[in-house]
């Protein structure tokens, strides 16, 4: 009888967390399953529900946690173009590192609605630096948001070049034409 790699060890919610988001990256939103999970932690399915009530809820925590490692540009005096460029840019690159679980975030809106994120807080931030009035700040951040998310739903959809250095060039210039419109 084999003896589990989890004896002694405690299960904790950023392992589940981490695990689950390998699955979501290796096989998308539909290769995780309770079950899966359990059995790569080398636990008991149920016991995954003493830490998380249900899929549902583990992806939503995944999605915080991907969300917060998202690598924002600091209020630093930089011109607001370039900080709306190195947002823009650490989003795409984020997306492709994850794009499962961004398709997955998409389908869910109530998962990017969340205005207290802080990849809001910093583009409202931005905005405000170029000269965006108040009342206008939602408006032009959903703009934004949608123009982005089109560029990156047609490269995560094979609707682009093949060729990552062509996609990366095609995005700068999407970048230039959100900065010359602000």
């Amino acid at each position: 009888m084999a003896v589990s790699a989890r004896r002694g060890s405690p299960l904790s919610r950023e392992e589940i967390r981490a695990t689950a988001l390998r699955l979501v990256d290796e096989g998308g939103v539909e290769a995780l399953s309770m079950r899966k999970l359990a059995a790569e932690l080398d636990v008991n399915p149920m016991s995954l529900y003493h830490h998380v009530d249900n899929k549902d809820a583990l992806l939503a925590e995944v999605c915080e946690d991907v969300a917060a490692r998202l690598h924002l540009p600091p209020d630093d005096g930089t011109p607001w173009q370039e900080q709306l460029r190195a947002l823009g840019q650490a989003y795409h690159e984020h997306v492709r590192a994850h794009s499962a679980l961004w398709a997955y975030v998409h389908g869910h809106p109530e998962l990017i609605e969340n205005r207290e994120l802080a990849l809001w807080e910093v583009l409202y931030r931005i905005l405000r630096a170029a000269g965006v009035a108040e009342e206008e700040l939602r408006r032009t951040s959903e703009v934004l948001h949608a123009f982005v998310t089109g560029f990156i739903f047609s490269e995560v959809q094979g609707h682009m070049s093949d060729d990552p250095e062509e996609i990366d060039r095609a995005f700068e210039r999407a970048m230039d034409i959100i900065v010359k419109g602000l």
